[in-house]
């Protein structure tokens, strides 16, 4: 009964990321379209295409890494979410959290990148390889600063446990008793999204369609499920580690909802960086802003 229990809730938790994350992704849209004076779709227009995209037929193929390219987005997605506790206290939606801790949740968190490049570079098309190099390049300045940041965090806390980590949050969140180490794991979030200024990597101006040009059908709904599964996972890692997490599902929803709506005026205030930019940036701002607050822990 326990098992069946457990797999139920893991169920729960991926349908969970999976809707909350497309619901937010139609909210970008929406907010951005307004903020650029115009109407967007509606918010479950990116849902509803992914579900009809499951349906499609995929007409071209580059062979078994190109098909295995998606597969590992999205396991890393999935795996990401499920080792992230939802809620700081009870034993439900509490995942795989028991038999994991943060380090495992990062590994996780690369496999996507990875599993994009893989898929993309198999087909040989010039566009995708321009997104995947832009994307490998920008992806060492991302993780220093949030890597940096959790060491940190795990020092203070003495735990890897995230569970541990939010029950320590009791009286005071870390992103205040840890304000430096919060900006730099902030910004990092940011350029995990994709928003701008750090969205150089599927520029459609510049690489035509982005790194996954080629995905189509089901393909393309994997890649965009993965990456609704993954905003979710990034948010509630963030909601865990720097503010405590959450008692309750509408206390989720809201700590969530205002980092991504943050980082959704980031997106709309700042233009886009480039690549070299996006790297000296990353390494100059929050790197070294985590690395200040790692030395006062």
């Amino acid at each position: 009964m326990a098992t069946v229990t457990l797999l139920l809730e893991l169920l729960l938790m991926v349908g969970m990321a999976y809707s909350f994350g497309f619901l937010y992704y139609g909210l970008y849209r929406n907010i951005t379209a307004r903020v650029h004076g115009r109407f967007g779709p509606s918010i479950a227009q990116s849902f509803w295409d992914s579900i009809k995209l499951f349906s499609k037929a995929t007409s071209t193929s580059f062979g078994w890494m190109f098909t295995a390219g998606p597969i590992i987005m999205a396991s890393g997605a999935v795996m990401t979410v499920l080792f992230i506790p939802f809620f700081n206290q009870g034993d439900h939606l509490q995942g795989l959290s028991p038999y994991g801790n943060l380090l495992v949740v990062l590994y996780f968190m690369v496999l996507g990148p990875l599993g994009n490049a893989l898929g993309v570079g198999s087909s040989g098309n010039p566009f995708g390889a321009m997104g995947i190099t832009r994307g490998l390049t920008r992806l060492f300045a991302l993780e220093m600063p949030l890597y940096l940041a959790t060491i940190g965090l795990m020092i203070t806390g003495g735990t890897a446990d995230i569970h541990t980590l939010m029950i320590q949050q009791s009286t005071t969140p870390n992103l205040l008793s840890h304000p430096l180490l919060f900006v730099a794991a902030f910004l990092s979030l940011v350029g995990f999204l994709g928003k701008s200024p750090f969205d150089v990597v599927g520029a459609p101006q510049e690489v035509y369609s982005g790194p996954a040009v080629e995905f189509g059908g089901k393909f393309l709904a994997l890649a965009l499920s993965q990456s609704a599964v993954f905003t979710f996972a990034k948010l509630l890692l963030m909601v865990d580690l720097f503010w405590g997490g959450a008692a309750t599902l509408l206390e989720l929803i809201f700590k969530t909802f205002v980092f991504f709506v943050v980082t959704v005026f980031i997106g709309n205030v700042y233009g886009r960086f480039t690549t070299v930019q996006s790297v000296e940036f990353l390494l100059k701002v929050p790197t070294v802003i985590a690395i200040v607050g790692l030395l006062r822990v």
